[in-house]
């Protein structure tokens, strides 16, 4: 992932996460998403949390696009920008392995789960920095979803739609 395509999902404020069902039918969700840091392996790590807003089932592990990651781990993530002004359109297609991070990792003293912990706990964080709606939301008893990206495809005015975002945060 380049640096101009890093800045372009950073400023995102949404995408939309794909999986595919057990019949082979690609299942869409938008989502709203953090990029974390990349992981030991080298891939940037994107995470989405199964949250508090209402869902059609209350256990975010019926969810079925948890269902489907279990059952097959690869996804897609696309991050769009839209504009009526079409030389500044821009997407950014992301294809990776995706996992679902149990918040009980966190409470377990072994080093692979108290790692796995830490680095939930840092995207709850930056999900939080990001998106003030978190604020109230108890993330560290819930599911995030991560996903370890191994290929970006992307075209169009990446460079606008970030610096855009930069300015507007000044």
């Amino acid at each position: 992932m380049t640096e101009v395509e890093r800045a372009f999902m950073g400023a995102a404020r949404r995408a939309v996460l794909a999986t595919v069902d057990p019949h082979g039918r690609p299942r869409l969700v938008p989502i709203c998403f953090v990029l974390g840091r990349d992981g030991a392996d080298g891939l940037p790590r994107l995470y989405t949390p199964l949250d508090e807003k209402r869902k059609r089932d209350a256990d975010p592990r019926q969810l079925a696009r948890v269902r489907d990651i279990v059952e097959r781990a690869s996804v897609t993530v696309l991050v769009d920008r839209w504009d009526e002004d079409w030389t500044r359109l821009a997407w950014l297609r992301c294809h990776g392995t995706a996992e679902v991070l149990e918040a009980s990792a966190s409470d377990t003293p072994d080093a692979p789960d108290a790692e796995r912990g830490a680095e939930r706990d840092a995207a709850i964080a930056d999900l939080r920095g990001k998106h003030h709606q978190y604020a109230g939301h108890d993330l560290e008893t819930r599911p995030l979803i991560r996903v370890s990206i191994a290929r970006v495809s992307s075209w169009g005015a990446l460079e606008a739609a970030a610096s855009e975002r930069a300015a507007r945060s000044s």
